[in-house]
C-alpha cells in the first residue's frame, strides 16, 4: 500500500479494492427515502411530531404506538417493545440514554433487499459517493464527530506521553496510544456508518482520569480560555467540528491543561463504490503537541473498507500510515493489512519505529489493533522477544463524558441527531427517515440562503491555514501568552 500523506488537493481518485467505510450522503432523494419507507413498514410507527408519551398497563409513562397500519397485503406492521425505550420521570423520551445505549440491532443487507437494489442501481465500481444517498437502516446512533473522540478511549496511554523523559520513549508511547485508537469505536460485529455531520456542527466532551491525578483542589480551576470552558486542569476535553460539507472536512483537537499535551486533527473522507466493499481515503493528519517540550509528532490515517455490502457488512482498516516528530528525527511505518480473500486473519497490523536518520528499526510491532500486539527490539538493548506493546481487549475504555442534549445547543451533534437516534433505536426506518431528511433539508435551505445573498460560511472554533485545519487557540499558544505576560 502507499503511504496516506497526500493533502486536500491532490488527486484521490484511484481507490484500490482496500479502502474504508462510507461517508457521505447530501442530498436525499424521493425514490429512495419511498424505499426507506417500504422497509420501515413493518414497524410501528410513533408521529412525526416527536415521541408522544402515555402510561402503559404497569402504570411507567411510555412512547403512545399508533394503530398497527396494514400494508397493501393487509399484513400488520410489527410492533416493537417500548419497554426498551428509556423514559424520564416527567414522560419525556431520555435521549441521553439513548445515546449512551451502546446495544445494537442486528444489520443484514438481505433483509432490506429493496433499498439495497435501489442503491446499487445509483452506483458504478469507482464512483465517488459524495452525493449518493445511503440507506437510514445502516447508519450508527452517532455522528462522526463523536467517533473521532475514540481516539481518546484510553486517555491515560495518551497522557502517560507527556511524562515520559527520553524522546525515544514518548516515540514509543505515541505509536502505542495511536493503536490502541482504533478498536474502541468499532465494538459491532456489523458495519455501520456514522451520521454525517452537518456544516457547522459540534461536538465536545471530556473525561476524568482519576487514576492520573493532577495538581490539587485549589489550583485545578476551569480553564476558561479552553475548549470546554467548564472544564477543569485536570480533565481532557474534546472538540470537534465539521469545517466543510464540499469536500466533507471534519477538524478536532483535544488538551490536558495540566500534562501540557493536546492533539489537533483534520480529516478530508474521500469515499468511493468498489463493487462489492464501499471505501474510503481519510485524507489529512493529526499532531501531538508537547508544550513543554515544543515537540510536535505528526500522525497520518489509515483507509478503511466496509465489506460484504451485500450480505452482513464489516469493517477494516488498511494502508500505510506514518508516525514522525520532526524535532527528535524518531519516526514510525504502520502498516494496517487487509484480510487476503482467502485465509488470513482481519485487523492485523505490522510496523516499525526508527532512531533518527536509522535505517534499520530499534522496535518491530506486529498483531491485532483489535486486540493483542506485541512488540520486540531489533537493536540489542534488549533481548529479541515478542512481548505485549498493547492489548486493547485488557485494558480499560474510559467513558467520556457528555452535558445533557437539554442543555446542548442547537448545532451540536446529539441534539441535531437526536430524533434520528430515537427512531434506529425504536428500529422505525420511517421515523428515523423522516428526521433524517429534516435535518439535511434545513441545511440545504441554509446553504441556499448563504448562495443567494453572497454570504460565506465562517467556521467558530478552526480556522484553514492553506489545506490545514487548526484550531483557532491551541494550548501551546495561551501557554506562551501566559508565559509572556507573567513576566511583564
Amino acid at each position: 500500500m502507499y503511504l496516506n500523506t497526500r493533502t486536500l488537493s491532490e488527486h484521490t481518485a484511484r481507490l484500490s479494492v482496500e479502502e474504508h467505510y462510507a461517508s457521505a450522503e447530501d442530498s436525499t432523494s424521493n425514490s429512495l427515502k419511498k424505499q426507506d419507507s417500504l422497509v420501515s413498514s413493518n414497524t410501528t410507527s410513533i408521529s412525526a411530531t416527536g415521541p408522544l408519551v402515555g402510561a402503559g398497563s404497569d402504570g411507567v409513562p411510555r412512547p403512545v404506538l399508533h394503530d398497527p397500519i396494514p400494508l397493501a397485503s393487509g399484513v400488520p406492521r410489527k410492533s416493537y417493545d417500548s419497554k426498551a425505550l428509556p423514559i424520564r420521570t416527567d414522560g419525556s423520551l431520555d435521549y441521553d440514554a439513548l445515546y449512551e445505549d451502546e446495544s445494537d440491532n442486528d444489520l443484514s443487507m438481505e433483509s432490506h433487499g429493496s433499498v439495497v437494489t435501489h442503491l446499487l442501481s445509483q452506483v458504478k465500481i469507482g464512483m465517488d459517493l459524495t452525493k449518493v444517498v445511503l440507506p437510514t437502516f445502516i447508519l450508527e446512533r452517532r455522528s462522526l464527530l463523536e467517533m473521532y473522540a475514540d481516539y481518546f478511549a484510553h486517555p491515560d496511554l495518551f497522557l502517560r506521553i507527556a511524562d515520559l523523559k527520553e524522546p525515544r520513549e514518548r516515540m514509543v508511547q505515541v505509536v502505542r496510544w495511536y493503536l490502541s485508537a482504533y478498536h474502541a469505536g468499532r465494538k459491532s460485529s456489523v458495519a455501520k456508518k456514522p451520521y454525517n455531520p452537518i456544516l457547522g456542527e459540534i461536538f465536545q466532551c471530556h473525561w476524568d482520569i482519576p487514576e492520573l491525578p493532577t495538581g490539587d483542589e485549589a489550583s485545578n480551576v476551569e480553564v476558561k480560555d479552553g475548549p470546554i470552558p467548564w472544564c477543569r486542569r485536570d480533565q481532557l476535553t474534546f472538540i470537534a467540528e465539521q469545517v466543510s460539507h464540499h469536500p466533507p472536512i471534519s477538524a478536532f483537537y483535544a488538551e490536558h491543561y495540566n500534562k501540557k499535551i493536546s492533539f489537533s486533527a483534520h480529516v478530508w473522507t474521500k469515499s468511493k463504490f468498489l463493487g462489492l466493499s464501499i471505501g474510503v481515503h481519510n485524507i489529512g493528519q493529526g499532531t501531538v503537541t508537547l508544550c513543554d517540550l515544543n515537540e510536535e509528532y505528526v500522525v497520518t490515517f489509515p483507509n478503511g473498507y466496509g465489506r460484504s455490502i451485500l450480505t452482513i457488512p464489516w469493517i477494516e482498516l488498511g494502508g500505510t500510515i506514518t508516525i514522525t516528530c520532526p524535532q527528535t528525527g524518531y519516526r514510525a511505518d504502520i502498516d494496517f493489512i487487509t484480510k487476503p480473500f482467502y485465509g488470513g486473519k482481519k485487523n492485523r497490523i505490522q510496523g516499525e519505529i526508527y532512531g533518527p536518520n536509522d535505517k534499520k528499526s530499534f522496535i518491530s510491532i506486529s498483531g491485532e489493533w483489535s486486540g493483542l500486539m506485541e512488540y520486540k527490539f531489533n537493536d540489542g538493548s534488549k533481548p529479541s522477544k515478542f512481548e505485549t506493546f498493547v492489548d486493547v481487549n485488557s485494558i480499560p475504555i474510559y467513558k467520556k463524558k457528555v452535558r445533557p442534549v437539554a442543555e446542548q445547543d442547537e448545532n451540536e451533534s446529539r441534539k441535531v441527531w437526536r430524533e434520528v437516534t430515537a427512531g434506529l433505536k425504536m428500529n422505525d426506518i420511517e421515523k428515523a427517515t423522516n428526521a433524517k431528511f429534516q435535518v439535511e433539508q434545513k441545511q440545504r435551505e441554509e446553504a441556499k440562503e448563504r448562495k443567494e445573498t453572497f454570504g460565506e460560511w465562517e467556521t467558530k472554533y478552526f480556522k484553514g491555514i492553506g489545506e490545514s485545519w487548526i484550531y483557532t487557540t491551541p494550548l501551546l499558544h495561551r501557554l506562551t501568552l501566559e508565559k509572556r505576560d507573567s513576566k511583564r
